[in-house]
């Protein structure tokens, strides 16, 4: 059995060293040997026959070679396993390893040492008594309206007038960037582009009064599109939206067709396709479920935007020393692309942070025995397959055969069902620790929250 012994060297950095003998490795190599020679195909021998001695001279030195290091890996593995070392990703040989030392003619005892990072102990900060704000956004009368007024767009039936007459009108339109004498710009190619009226800027709308297939202005951003649709747009037309410039590049629009969508009756067959399966009958009633949908998508940014300042309180508050000069030998070494120590110095911050979270990640769900059920992957698979149909798969479809073969499918994706796992573990302990904060609740209107939302973006960033 190999010897082992270990040494501190550093914080949460130690030393261990394997010596084997030649108990340890000298049989597996002679079985090594003969197992070799079975196999061995060498002109003028029979396969099997070759003589032990010449396999020995011809490849006998990385056989030894390969069964010492066998012999150094298991006398390293069985430490850590009987000592039960929490450690950071693999052991690192240490430089002063000399392979070149391993002699089959002079079998001996060779020392092998390696550095291990050790897991810290520490203590997760306690959430409850941070502050935190509540958010709860205001739904208004208006929001309601506007909701109701976008599914009985999205559900009405399209019409095709022949000039424009009011807000409500599509316009079908086609952009080609000009200069300044109104010429197409060289190399512009033209982008499509579908607009209600109302899109474009209060002052601008007039002009379109009218306005009827064929029928061209030009226009630049800054004038014919508030800030809001002009953000978009230069999206849209594949400009950089920190180009200071972008919104006074000027464009020939010309109308390609002109619509008009006569909104849907609010009567019991809308109500159905708006809101599959949730058998409404009212006006009412439907308003109250178009309440509730509102209040449930602003809840969940509001719980989001909690998470994350949960996040940053945990990472920032939670104090955990690392191994860092193994850690950054590590990087340089320890992956498949070795990295210059410049390399490793600039990628450790980011790195820490992510080993930090994982760590706190770890506790926190060993010690609030967080699990993760088969029941919780096959539903976040079919959630997922939802949100890729736009939600629509909610009602009438959700018990198809199809829809249990794909989770099914999905459950044998074990790169899907490692990421969902993690994915549902880092939620559940989201929530959890959602549980604890007793911060304020606090009343906003959209406006209000949205402010506080970039605001804490900014300063993330």
């Amino acid at each position: 059995m190999a010897t082992v012994t270990r040494e501190n060297i550093g914080l949460l950095n130690d030393k261990i060293t394997v010596t084997v003998s030649k108990e340890d490795y000298l049989s597996s190599f002679e079985k090594a040997l003969k197992n070799y020679s079975k196999n061995a195909n060498i002109p003028g021998f029979r396969k099997g026959m070759v003589p032990a001695g010449m396999i020995k001279k011809m490849h006998g030195q990385p056989i030894f070679t390969d069964e010492v290091l066998k012999a150094v890996e298991k006398g390293l593995m069985d430490y850590l396993t009987n000592e039960k070392l929490e450690i950071f990703a693999q052991p690192l040989p240490s430089n002063e390893n000399d392979p070149s030392q391993l002699d089959m003619n002079q079998p001996g005892d060779y020392n092998f040492s390696f550095e291990v990072g050790l897991k810290p102990e520490f203590e997760v900060v306690d959430v409850s008594k941070e502050k935190f704000t509540k958010y709860k956004v205001t739904i208004t009368e208006e929001m309601i309206s506007d909701e109701i007024d976008r599914l009985r767009l999205r559900h009405g039936n399209m019409t095709e007038p022949e000039t424009v007459t009011g807000d409500d009108n599509v316009l079908n339109v086609s952009f080609v960037a000009v200069d300044e004498n109104g010429n197409a710009v060289e190399g512009a190619a033209p982008k499509d582009n579908s607009l209600l009226v109302k899109y474009f800027g209060e002052s601008f709308r007039p002009q379109l009064m009218g306005v009827k297939n064929g029928d061209s202005f030009t226009i630049d951003l800054a004038t014919a599109f508030d800030e809001k649709e002009r953000e978009w747009l230069i999206g849209d037309l594949g400009l950089d939206k920190n180009d200071p410039n972008a919104t006074s590049q000027k464009f020939k629009m010309t109308v390609t067709k002109v619509g008009f969508v006569e909104r849907a009756e609010l009567n019991e067959a809308f109500f159905q396709v708006a809101l599959p399966g949730k058998e409404i009958k009212t006006e009412e009633e439907f308003k109250k479920a178009i309440e509730a949908s509102i209040q449930e998508y602003w809840d969940k940014q509001a719980s989001n935007h909690l998470q994350h300042e949960l996040y940053h309180v945990l990472l920032d508050k939670t104090s955990i020393e690392l191994p860092e000069p193994f850690l950054k030998k590590w990087l340089q070494n320890g992956s498949e692309q070795p990295k210059t120590a410049e390399q490793a110095e600039e990628e450790y911050p980011s790195f820490a942070n992510q080993l930090k979270w994982t760590l706190i990640t770890d506790k926190l769900v060993r010690e609030n025995n967080i699990e993760v059920k088969p029941e919780d992957l096959q539903a976040f698979a079919k959630e997922q397959l939802f949100s890729y149909m736009g939600g629509m798969g909610m009602g009438a479809i959700e018990e198809q055969p199809w829809v249990n073969d794909y989770i099914n499918k999905m459950m044998q994706d074990r790169r899907f069902v490692e990421d969902a796992y993690h994915r549902i573990q880092t939620q559940k302990m989201f929530d959890h620790s959602e549980t604890l904060v007793t911060g304020k609740d606090k009343k906003v209107s959209v406006e209000e929250f949205t402010k506080e939302l970039e605001k804490h973006q900014h300063h993330q960033h």
